[in-house]
């Protein structure tokens, strides 16, 4: 298999298509002038030892990590709610925290959440289920989000609601500090080190103070404002850099949806032709935690820019015109959606990619084959599909090149495009914030920058906290351990 079908196969297992930005007009030139603000002062709003920038799941994760090793945590994030794109942005369907052989490699703060999520806020196969082959199991989970290449894996769909809720919770349970409603404008920077970082909400312009802070923002901001260079290319054939609005129809029946679109080819091709012939950009429903509920992921826009605002806009208006087209169509046509109903518009917009750390170390497609497991790995991630090893992340991948005092988590650490593709996703996100909060923990209390941290101190935490490593750096881990005693 090349490398650009096996970047895009499970894109392709789900059917899924990529839209480009089509009958976009010019934008409206902008002026090209400055105005010169007046030099001020910024009161300071808090000091802490961990600031966390953003409270998706990398920042959630975070949080709660660098909370567990007693180190006093703030999170700053400009919702109402935890959970960044897995809530507030509908990535309801949470992608595979097992192998290929059933074992789950994302665990940690990932099997803590699901542990913890009400039964009925969960929809995916049971643990005796993950990494079965048998045709029929994978059959149904394949319909269902949670088999691929006739392998059953655990990626279930979930409530957001309750994920909200769960998140929220086990941040407070480690007395972390939560601030809504406040973005982060730019970094304190002094010496060539982040010391803070500058918020702006309705109170106005404010300061937090930090030992360590970590850019959880999804886009890299902080460290984008601090002057850093990031990589930006994307995998053409991949969905990662594409952008949309997601979508929830309530008043359905997904179990005759799924008997219609395996029973009925050739009326699900004629009804699938309908739609694309009226919308263009048409997109198929998947599950969620309930069968009441369906869920939409795109259509998923090519061309647009995630930093550019008018690029955002333009995203959200036409999500919101495709978002009406499709509950019409649907209704109309589709058999399980009459009675369907626009249960909810994401409020956040879905972010793909937008910028990726220039990092000490690098996720790269030619590891994938080699399996290659680095001496400073923090997590490792499913890969794409059963020929190749599992993927190896190093703690470097969260260093940021040329600056001290901060880590990066979450969908910009440093990787290529075609790692991209799955090191976005929700569970790696929980996985390389999970590190990157005991990282930020340790730095705050030893003193030491992290990217001068032993990074066995921090494998060290990570398997404390019931983290997943490869077993030559679990042995290692525990070599180290018994020869300190």
């Amino acid at each position: 298999m090349s490398g650009d079908n096996l970047t895009n196969s499970i894109g392709a297992a789900q059917g899924i298509e990529i839209f480009e930005g089509e009958g976009r007009g010019p934008k409206r030139p902008r002026p090209p002038l400055t105005i010169k603000e007046a030099a001020r002062e910024t009161p300071v709003f808090a000091e802490t030892d961990v600031l966390v920038v953003g409270g998706g799941p990398s920042g959630t994760a975070a949080a709660v990590a660098a909370g567990r090793l007693g180190a006093e945590v703030m999170l700053v994030e400009r919702y109402n709610h935890l959970g960044g794109l897995s809530t507030g942005g509908l990535v309801i369907w949470i992608d595979r925290m097992s192998d290929w052989n059933g074992r789950q490699v994302i665990a940690g703060i990932a099997h803590d959440i699901f542990e913890r999520l009400p039964k009925d806020a969960v929809l995916g196969p049971e643990r005796a289920d993950w990494g079965s082959r048998d045709a029929a199991t994978a059959a149904y989970w394949s319909q269902r989000t949670a088999a691929y290449h006739g392998i059953v894996t655990w990626s279930p769909t979930i409530d957001p609601e309750a994920l909200k809720t769960l998140s929220m919770r086990m941040t407070l349970e480690q007395k972390v500090r939560l601030t809504f409603h406040a973005w982060a404008v730019e970094p304190i920077v002094e010496d060539g080190t982040m010391r803070g970082a500058i918020f702006e909400s309705k109170e106005g312009r404010r300061a937090v103070l930090a030992k360590t802070v970590v850019d959880t923002t999804g886009d890299a901001d902080l460290l984008a404002r601090a002057g850093l260079s990031f990589e930006n290319d994307i995998d053409e054939s991949d969905i990662h850099h594409c952008i949309n609005t997601a979508f929830l129809l309530g008043g359905v029946d997904m179990e005759r949806w799924l008997a219609f679109r395996a029973d009925d080819a050739q009326g699900f091709k004629d009804f699938l032709a309908r739609g694309r012939d009226q919308l263009k950009t048409f997109e198929k429903p998947f599950v969620s935690w309930r069968n009441d509920v369906a869920l939409f992921m795109g259509p998923r826009l090519s061309g647009y820019s995630a930093v550019d605002v008018e690029d955002l806009s333009e995203v959200e208006v036409r999500s919101r015109l495709l978002t009406v087209g499709h509950v019409e169509v649907y209704r109309e046509h589709a058999p399980g959606f009459e009675n369907a109903f626009l249960m909810l518009g994401a409020p956040q917009v879905g972010v793909r990619h937008s910028r990726r750390l220039v990092g000490a170390k690098k996720v790269t497609r030619a590891q994938w084959d080699e399996g290659k497991v680095w001496d400073d790995e923090i997590g490792v991630s499913t890969s794409l599909s059963p020929k190749t090893p599992n993927i190896s992340v190093p703690y470097g991948a969260l260093v940021p090149a040329g600056i001290d005092g901060v880590l990066g988590a979450g969908r910009h650490i440093a990787c290529d495009a075609n790692s991209h593709s799955f090191l976005r996703e929700i569970p790696q996100c929980w996985m390389t914030g999970h590190a990157a909060g005991i990282a930020a923990a340790l730095s705050a209390d030893t003193g030491v920058r992290p990217r001068d941290l032993d990074p066995l101190l921090v494998q060290r935490q990570l398997l404390h906290q019931g983290a997943y490593l490869s077993p030559s750096i679990e042995a290692a881990v525990e070599q180290a351990s018994r020869a300190a005693e």
